[in-house]
């Protein structure tokens, strides 16, 4: 069993006598970090300072201080685990540890929000006080007018990344708190552009903002506002429903991308048109996740949660210890992470049937060559295509032949092409997970 103790905000004054009396029966002893002025009480224990000089971010840090104590605990039985404040506030290896299903006795302590109240004169729920990790700043108070108390602001890297978050007034104010309780306490009260100038961060720092004139996040928020108040006081908005917003989607996409047509980063010009477009079509995204809120669905938070969480568990080489090579390599990791998410029995599920002909094909094409090869050769896909010029240019006068073709007889290429591609579909399932290599398509 792993016991886990706090060693409160800095006096040893604050150490519960609980927690000295596990100290005194655990001779097996481990620090989170010695970097504390009451570490000095655990005598006798492992650090994992040299965790933190060599890990490359603090999920690093937390992960590896919880296995390698996980295995201590495997290895030898029980073991007591000290940590800074308390190990029940913004204590990420505690959390970590949690997750492992190890057995934790965890004793309550006095935190480092007891002597932040103390020290400002403070009752955090009268005051209606958040509490925010420096780290997750933008991300968490991203709405939030205050009061508001940032924890782990422990270096000026992060005071700046705080700094940055709030389009400030030139009035807005904080305070910052460093070693409260110890004989080098410091209470130093800035203007907001002096946040990480004025003092020097440590791990025993943090920020109160008894208010933010300008909320983290602000234009965000207004946008998803305007929105819940066009819904609430517009006569047209009010009418609006997912199936009548269909239209304008599509018509906000094919203006994004004539945009993207236009934009020449060299000489820079384009990027206005491309901004306005990206609005209209952000637009479309707040109005149907507003409608998705008022039918109890989701909110905006929960798409931008949504994306988020896909897209780091869709990067394994980055956010994991998967590896890839290239480009490619990615891809193929993304297709296998997607399947597996989705739960698909075919690559070829969910591909958007109401694609364009020409990109529906395409999709397909390069979905089912992934597994089951075209046994086409060039030259024999030539001469259905009449195409001997391999070019963009040679491609898209082959395609305007076979449209002019149509045309003369009366046939719709755009439903023609459509239908086919629905065939092979159909077909590439039958041979799917299969020894055939039948021409799928083009047959």
């Amino acid at each position: 069993m792993i016991t886990v103790v706090g060693l409160g905000p800095g006096d040893p004054g604050l150490v519960t006598t609980e927690t000295l009396n596990a100290i005194d029966a655990n001779p097996v002893r481990f620090l989170r970090t010695s970097r504390h002025p009451t570490a000095s009480l655990v005598e006798g224990a492992t650090s994992f300072d040299d965790v933190y000089e060599r890990a490359d971010t603090f999920d690093d840090v937390y992960t590896e201080i919880s296995d390698r104590l996980v295995a201590a605990a495997a290895a030898g039985g029980d073991l007591l685990y000290a940590v800074p404040g308390s190990p029940l506030i913004l204590e990420r290896t505690v959390q970590h540890l949690r997750s492992t299903g190890v057995e934790l006795r965890i004793l309550p302590a006095v935190s480092f929000l007891d002597q932040v109240w103390a020290t400002l004169g403070l009752d955090p729920i009268e005051s209606r006080v958040r509490l925010v990790d420096g780290h997750t700043f933008a991300e968490h108070a991203a709405g939030d007018t205050g009061p508001v108390l940032v924890a782990h602001a422990h270096n000026n890297r992060v005071l700046s990344d705080i700094k940055l978050a709030v389009d400030a007034d030139d009035d807005q104010t904080a305070i910052i708190l460093q070693r409260l309780g110890t004989p080098h306490e410091a209470i130093t009260e800035v203007v907001w552009s002096d946040l990480d100038r004025v003092v020097e961060a440590d791990h025993l720092t943090s920020v109160f903002i008894p208010h933010i004139t300008v909320p983290v996040a602000a234009d965000l928020m207004r946008s998803v506002e305007l929105v819940h108040t066009l819904r609430r006081e517009c006569p047209w908005d009010r009418q609006q429903t997912h199936e009548s917003l269909r239209r304008h989607l599509l018509e906000e996409t094919y203006e994004v991308l004539e945009a993207i047509d236009g934009v020449d980063p060299e000489s820079g010009t384009g990027y206005a048109d491309l901004e306005e477009e990206l609005g209209d079509l952000w637009f479309q995204v707040l109005f149907h996740s507003e409608l998705a809120s008022e039918a109890g669905q989701f909110a905006m938070a929960d798409v931008a949660r949504g994306i988020h969480d896909k897209l780091v568990s869709r990067h394994p080489h980055v956010f994991g210890d998967a590896v890839a090579a290239d480009a490619e390599a990615v891809l193929s990791t993304w297709e296998e992470a997607k399947v597996a998410e989705k739960n698909r029995g075919s690559i070829m599920d969910g591909i958007p049937m109401a694609l364009p002909a020409l990109a529906l094909t395409e999709k397909v094409l390069k979905k089912g060559a992934a597994t089951k090869p075209l046994d086409l050769s060039d030259d024999e896909l030539r001469e259905r295509a009449h195409l001997f010029d391999a070019s963009e240019h040679g491609v898209a006068v082959a395609l305007t032949a076979v449209v002019e073709v149509a045309r003369r007889h009366g046939i719709d290429a755009e439903g023609a092409l459509r239908t086919a591609t629905a065939d092979a579909l159909d077909r590439f399932r039958q041979i799917e997970g299969t020894d055939r290599s039948d021409r799928w398509i083009l047959g």
